[in-house]
């Protein structure tokens, strides 16, 4: 089982286990915490990558950070099957998600709330939110919300999970101040007939490469490339445009990452 792995590795300083689940799924190990961010585990007929686990089998998990309410992010199924599996976690959300997901039959008092630029302490673990331009619908727009992405510190290690996103002002000097090792940032971009099928974008592989330079990280992994047909990246791409070392991983597969 993926947790039990990650769980059993000796990590050394400045470092960090985690493995990716697909999509924008991660599951984290640091500082003694595991995390699940955007657990996306229950089935779905357009799924190209099946889910290692369900929900119901993630015990351990001490914490599971959402970034915004779609569905292969948010998932209705899965948050309260880990909920339940893992009755000491916490589920950090937007503010405006907390009666969301407590709908779901999760404790309202295991839910935590953050604003864009807030902060949550969980144990030995420092959750940093940082705002993602996204949408509800392309009709919509690409706009700031209640989307997130996160910078998770502890160890001596700091990762940040861009959530669904698009460049903004603002985006980069927040992740600096804070401070990032390793970024975890979609690929799949976006395109006129991907919204006319009612599918939000995110930064394309170049996009993704910039970002990851601008805000000093030392290495970056693309996402978000990888589960559904019609919405597809390209790893290749984001690899030939890194200027900082690019790490495209296998899914399931625990990987230790170490700052320099």
């Amino acid at each position: 089982m993926i947790l039990d792995d990650l769980a059993a590795i000796e990590l050394g300083p400045r470092s960090v286990a985690l493995a990716w689940l697909g999509q924008a799924s991660f599951a984290l190990r640091l500082a003694g915490t595991t995390l699940l961010v955007d657990p996306f585990l229950s089935p779905h007929p357009d799924r190209v990558v099946p889910a290692p686990f369900a929900g119901a089998d993630a015990r351990g998990v001490d914490a599971v950070l959402v970034t915004h309410d779609h569905l292969d992010h948010l998932d209705d199924e899965a948050l309260p099957a880990i909920a339940s599996a893992s009755p000491d976690a916490s589920f950090v959300v937007h503010d405006d998600l907390v009666d969301r997901v407590a709908a779901l039959g999760i404790e309202r008092s295991r839910v935590v709330g953050v604003a864009a630029d807030g902060r949550v302490e969980l144990g030995a673990v420092t959750v940093d939110a940082v705002a993602a331009a996204h949408g509800d619908t392309p009709e919509d727009g690409y706009r700031l919300g209640a989307f997130l992405g996160y910078i998770v510190s502890g160890g001596g290690v700091r990762v940040y999970h861009s959530g669904d996103t698009i460049p903004h002002d603002g985006l980069v000097p927040r992740v600096r101040a804070v401070g990032v090792d390793l970024a975890l940032l979609p690929i799949n971009g976006r395109d006129a007939d991907r919204e006319a099928q009612g599918l939000v974008g995110n930064l394309d592989a170049r996009e993704a490469a910039e970002l990851a330079r601008d805000i000093g990280a030392d290495a970056a992994v693309p996402m978000h490339w990888d589960m559904f047909a019609a919405n597809l990246g390209d790893p290749a791409a984001f690899v030939a445009a890194a200027e900082t070392t690019a790490i495209v991983l296998p899914h399931f597969r625990p990987f230790v990452y170490t700052a320099p």
